[in-house]
């Protein structure tokens, strides 16, 4: 039994080791990591060389200092395609519970070259259905998720995204660069995206932005639904639930929200 516990114990530590260096990946040695971490010089030392010799650390041989090594990029990978993968399925318990919230239509937009595309739609109760199926495309500059995805993208994403000539489809879509970029300061200084009967009249959405664990909006939660319904006069009934359904999935994505303004500023 006491060597059970005292393997489980070094399991233990050599996982607090490897933890201890994120999020940077600073080089650190032993005395280093003993003082950070509180753990006796000695045991460090043996964890660091069982470490280095599977790969999960690789040890500088001038400063005798260690990083994470070659093995932990696989694991990475495999954690990234998975949520990249699994991302629908991970977000369809949050869409359906804003839907059954707010008894109105909840859309699930990801980011697809330069649109969006509608990856799951929790349909509200009510009678009337909105228009679009899973897998149609939305305008990057009119539609809310897309709208939302934009105004927290890098700037090189964001001038990528704007090249193609800006379609009108109602009266309301915006087409110049300059007014749509106030738009995503607004979007930007409150959170969420609105759009205004731009894509289709009689249909309004307010949108919400999702965050991966590298602090990029990759997809974007819609509520949507007929212009009488959706106004600005009852924001509070739908903003606050959108933008904790979007916080709750981006969480589940191993978003840190001090992420997000690491990328604002660049």
């Amino acid at each position: 039994m006491r060597q059970g516990v005292a393997r489980n114990n070094s399991i233990d530590k050599a996982l607090k080791i490897l933890a201890s260096f994120a999020p940077y990946n600073h080089e650190m040695g032993t005395v280093e990591i003993s003082r950070k971490l509180g753990f006796h010089k000695a045991t460090v030392s043996r964890i660091l060389l069982n470490l280095a010799r599977h790969g999960f650390l690789q040890q500088d041989s001038h400063t005798r200092k260690y990083i994470l090594g070659p093995s932990i990029i696989p694991l990475a990978k495999a954690v990234n395609q998975s949520l990249k993968t699994n991302m629908v399925n991970i977000a369809i318990p949050f869409l359906d519970s804003l839907r059954d919230n707010l008894k109105e239509t909840v859309v699930l937009e990801t980011i697809s070259g330069r649109n969006t595309v509608m990856a799951y739609i929790a349909d509200g109760p009510r009678l009337v259905r909105l228009a679009g199926d899973i897998g149609d495309r939305l305008p990057i500059h009119a539609a809310a998720g897309a709208k939302a995805i934009l105004a927290y993208s890098a700037p090189n994403v964001k001038a990528g995204l704007l090249k193609t000539r800006m379609v009108s489809f109602t009266p309301n879509t915006i087409t110049e660069n300059k007014t749509l970029q106030t738009q995503l300061q607004d979007i930007r200084d409150q959170g969420f995206s609105f759009d205004n009967e731009e894509i289709d009249e009689g249909t309004r959405s307010f949108g919400a932005p999702i965050f991966n664990h590298e602090g990029r909006p990759i997809a974007a939660v819609a509520v949507c639904g007929p212009s009488q319904r959706i106004t600005w006069s009852n924001r509070s009934e739908i903003i606050g639930p959108l933008k904790a359904t979007a916080e709750k999935i981006s969480a589940q994505l191993h978003y840190v929200a001090e992420n997000k303004k690491k990328l604002v500023k660049k």
